[in-house]
């Protein structure tokens, strides 16, 4: 299968969305590569507009800046779809707590297919409801198996993975929920 593009909206916005936030959170464009795992040139590719990341290096970057992912997407009238290796994930709505935002995704997975993710920021958690197909998901080593009608969840601060078994193509909705990220103990209070 040929790599697409992680998101259907400008890189350059998306860029700009990111390097702003790098800024913002007083973080050079090296340490925020070394803190998401990605390389610089990676990095360098996505602020510029110049490269389309995949979904997992997106959330890898948000993740350390310690926004959800809704905050470089271009807020579109139409949902914004995201393809990772194997997930297609449909933003369908962005809700704003006083300290959480939740964001609601249509998920798909091909029969067969398996995606891991890196860890977001700390206490996000995410909670899978399937309506079609065998979804396999959660921490790696610790995953979840839930079929039609079932629901799992988990804290997805840490690495995790989605696998879907059988012959069906999963069909689910996936709700992710992000606390305001903690202030590190090596920036400004």
């Amino acid at each position: 299968m040929e790599p697409r593009p992680a998101l259907d909206t400008d890189p350059r916005v998306v860029g700009e969305r990111v390097r702003q936030l790098r800024r913002a959170a007083g973080l050079s464009l090296s340490e925020l590569a070394r803190r998401a795992g990605v390389g610089k040139a990676t990095l360098s590719g996505v602020e510029n507009g110049t490269r389309n990341p995949t979904l997992e290096t997106l959330w890898a970057i948000t993740a350390q800046l310690g926004v959800p992912i809704g905050a470089i997407l271009d807020p579109l009238p139409e949902p914004q779809v995201m393809h990772g290796a194997a997930i297609e994930a449909t933003l369908l709505k962005v809700f704003e707590d006083e300290h959480v935002t939740y964001e609601l995704y249509r998920m798909r997975m091909p029969p067969g297919t398996s995606q891991f993710s890196p860890a977001h920021h700390e206490g996000v958690t995410e909670h899978i409801t399937v309506f079609t197909g065998t979804l396999t998901a959660g921490p790696v080593g610790r995953p979840v198996t839930a079929g039609p009608g079932e629901h799992i969840s988990w804290v997805s601060d840490v690495p995790h993975a989605y696998e879907s078994l059988g012959p069906d193509e999963v069909r689910a909705t996936l709700l992710m929920r992000y606390p305001a990220a903690p202030v590190r103990a090596d920036e400004p209070g």
